[in-house]
């Protein structure tokens, strides 16, 4: 039977392949990253390439698909033209390319590399949101959050579930992303989630459960990166010495109030420099009151809580350190709060092998290109973008 000119290699493919090394000012595509992800199928049996399933998926989360199930369906809907521009081959000239069935992707995200999607999404990611980051000021270091979640829908047969340990920046863009042990918990996954990053006179924060020395050395000596790390009783020595220290002295430096989700929060901040705190390379000591009220019951809570910081005061000022530790709970808002709500990702039944997590790379980067087009409404967003099958490659930058 005749067959097009795609028969082997789609048009897409081959222009990747026969392209010159990109230089510093060029960025790979999406496909060419998804390219870089290595086929954990046999040789023998291959009726779609590797990068088209991914693509598939990734275009049909970026519409709405919130199962397998539902990408399949997208992928077979698409027009030969969408599956042709995403690297379908073409084996009926008649009918032009064909979509994977729903047990071909099922069986491709369940044993896809989980580390090798997630760098190269989050490579992607990351070299878009520079290019978006150019308007702000220069001086402005750039920050990353580290937090963790649990795919609370994905439980496997032993009972354990899928931990998942990222890192985003303020944009709310996943850079990288790793999925915990189960024999182990979040802290020995921090230094390889950060490893391949640029985090250069960045800022990193994190929650208490990461303040630990390794961390704090790492990222200073290691990555010449700044970090603000909340102290709490697992480090009871540094806690009760940030706690004893005379607050009453030190003037209230910074000052916000919020009002959301029914409660009305003011903010209260004090920063100082204290010597020979016991904790690598710690500048500041940071105090937080958080005050409370419900707005509809009326019942107030106040909390104390402690940080240390390696920024000195000449690097930052307090108000700039009480935005970042608003940024952190913000920006896991951004994705985490979005991936729950919107993606209904905690009632999600994807549970074996690695595509629970590989659906959670799948969201993370239909958010982050969401954001990168500045759509605040993520629903609103991926509504838009399931009523035109060509409107996801658009937004990915797929031609």
């Amino acid at each position: 039977m005749p067959a097009c000119s795609s028969a082997h290699i789609p048009a897409s493919l081959s222009q990747l392949a026969d392209a010159a090394p990109p230089t510093p000012d060029e960025r790979p595509g999406l496909l060419a990253r998804l390219a870089a992800v290595p086929d954990p199928r046999g040789p023998r049996g291959r009726r779609h390439p590797l990068v088209f399933v991914l693509a598939l998926a990734t275009c049909a989360v970026l519409a709405g698909a919130k199962s397998l199930a539902a990408i399949a369906e997208w992928a077979a809907d698409a027009p030969p033209t969408v599956l042709f521009r995403l690297g379908g081959t073409c084996r009926n000239p008649d009918t032009g390319p064909i979509a994977p069935t729903e047990a071909t992707t099922r069986r491709v995200l369940q044993r896809v590399d989980g580390d090798a999607l997630d760098a190269a999404i989050g490579a992607w990611l990351a070299e878009r949101g520079r290019t978006a980051d150019r308007t702000d000021a220069s001086s402005r270091r750039a920050a990353v959050a580290v937090d963790g979640k649990t795919v609370r829908g994905a439980q496997r047969a032993d009972g354990t579930q899928v931990h998942i340990l990222a890192a985003m920046n303020s944009q709310g863009l996943v850079l990288a992303q790793r999925e915990v042990d189960v024999k182990s918990n979040e802290i020995t996954a921090f230094r390889p989630l950060l490893a391949p990053l640029d985090l250069a006179d960045g800022v990193v924060t994190f929650d208490a459960m990461h303040t630990q020395v390794e961390h704090a050395r790492f990222l200073v000596e290691d990555r010449h990166a700044h970090y603000i790390a909340l102290v709490k009783g697992n480090h009871p020595t540094l806690h009760a010495q940030l706690k004893s220290l005379p607050w009453k002295n030190v003037p209230l430096m910074d000052k916000t109030r919020a009002t959301s989700h029914g409660r009305d929060e003011i903010r209260r901040m004090k920063a100082a420099t204290v010597t020979r705190l016991p904790f690598p390379h710690a500048e500041q000591a940071v105090q937080i009151i958080r005050r409370r009220r419900l707005v509809r019951t009326g019942k107030v809570t106040i909390e104390r809580l402690y940080a240390v910081t390696s920024l000195t005061m000449q690097q930052a000022t307090v108000p700039e350190i009480a935005r970042r530790v608003r940024e952190h709970r913000g920006i896991e808002n951004k994705v985490h709060y979005v991936r729950d709500v919107t993606f209904a990702e905690d009632a999600s039944r994807v549970r074996t092998g690695n595509a629970p997590r590989a659906m959670a790379t799948l969201r993370n980067l239909a958010i982050g290109a969401l954001r990168l087009t500045g759509c605040d409404n993520i629903a609103a967003g991926l509504r838009h973008h399931a009523r035109d099958t060509n409107r996801p490659l658009t937004t990915l930058g797929i031609t």
